[in-house]
């Protein structure tokens, strides 16, 4: 079992969420407030958890779905921000993946069937078989619009 792939989805989950909770502002993306503290290794170095997050941070910006300025060591993405396709992958409908979204009045729809919603019900659960669907959604290079609400 890769492990670490789960990692990856967790961590694009969670830096991403986190960059859409304070969306458009730019803020610091700090890899310790998405995985918690990790101790360095005998040298000094970050743990290969830690690494592996930087990593994934970097990845989605060299992918397009944030942008920064620049690192802060290795502790964080300075000045990061959504691009237009994060914003926009994560506002976008999932109605799916609710029970009974006819029922709903839209202002609640909008909000509830929102690819980032359901994310972040995916971690607060700690359901990572379905954290793992949902944060592959973000990657789909055509999102289906065709029900989306937003």
């Amino acid at each position: 079992m890769d492990l670490q792939i789960d990692d990856f989805y967790k961590d694009c989950a969670s830096g991403l969420l986190q960059l859409y909770q304070v969306f458009p502002r730019r803020v610091a993306l700090y890899v310790e407030d998405l995985i918690g503290p990790s101790e360095p290794d005998e040298f000094g170095l970050p743990s290969k958890r830690h690494e592996s997050c930087l990593g994934a941070l970097l990845w989605l910006a060299d992918e397009g779905y944030l942008r920064f300025d620049s690192t802060i060591h290795f502790e964080a993405l300075d000045q990061a921000v959504l691009t237009e396709k994060g914003f926009l992958r994560l506002s976008r409908a999932v109605p799916a993946e609710l029970a009974y979204p006819e029922s709903l009045p839209p202002s609640i729809l909008r909000v509830q069937a929102s690819l980032a919603q359901q994310l972040r019900g995916a971690l607060r659960s700690a359901d990572s078989e379905r954290l793992v669907c949902l944060t592959r959604l973000i990657f789909e290079s055509r999102a289906d619009a065709s029900g989306d609400i937003v």
